[in-house]
């Protein structure tokens, strides 16, 4: 494998709009066009990235980087993290899933972070299972439904 991140550009969008996941994930992550949209929405705080393998992109990922969480409840809560991860039908299980995990948290430890936060879809075929094998662990948390977990990065 030679792996890398690359910046998502006009000689690369298509490929990432086309990346498809299995059906049966389709209501837990949304397509990378979607996505797309809400990095452009979100601009310097959102981190969309393809993930390359060789001169195939095997999938999209997209992290969240020092953004405000919840200021009614604690204005000084700033967190970043993992906020979509898309690995094409064909490709999963290869360890794709668990390199974007390490490069977000690489990014993160890179600005200064010691957490990565990620949310998931509860469900049969929701990848809880994937987040808590990483070590994450629940927050206690919901945020628009989905389950929040984190990944202590300083040890």
């Amino acid at each position: 494998m030679t792996l890398r991140l690359e910046k998502i550009v006009p000689a690369n969008v298509e490929a990432g709009i086309g990346l498809r996941i299995r059906p049966e994930q389709e209501g837990n992550v949304e397509p990378v066009a979607h996505s797309l949209a809400e990095a452009y929405a979100w601009g310097d705080t959102a981190w969309p990235r393809l993930i390359v393998d060789g001169e195939r992109v095997v999938g999209f990922l997209m992290a969240f980087l020092d953004i405000q969480w919840n200021p009614a409840k604690d204005p000084e809560d700033r967190r970043s993290g993992l906020w979509r991860l898309n690995i094409a039908a064909d490709a999963q299980g290869r360890g794709y899933g668990r390199y974007a995990v390490a490069q977000v948290a690489e990014e993160i430890r890179r600005r200064g972070g010691d957490r990565l936060y990620t949310t998931w879809e509860p469900g049969e075929d929701g990848p809880r299972e994937f987040y808590l094998k990483l070590g994450f662990r629940l927050t206690g948390e919901t945020s628009g439904g989905q389950t929040v977990g984190v990944l202590d990065l300083d040890g």
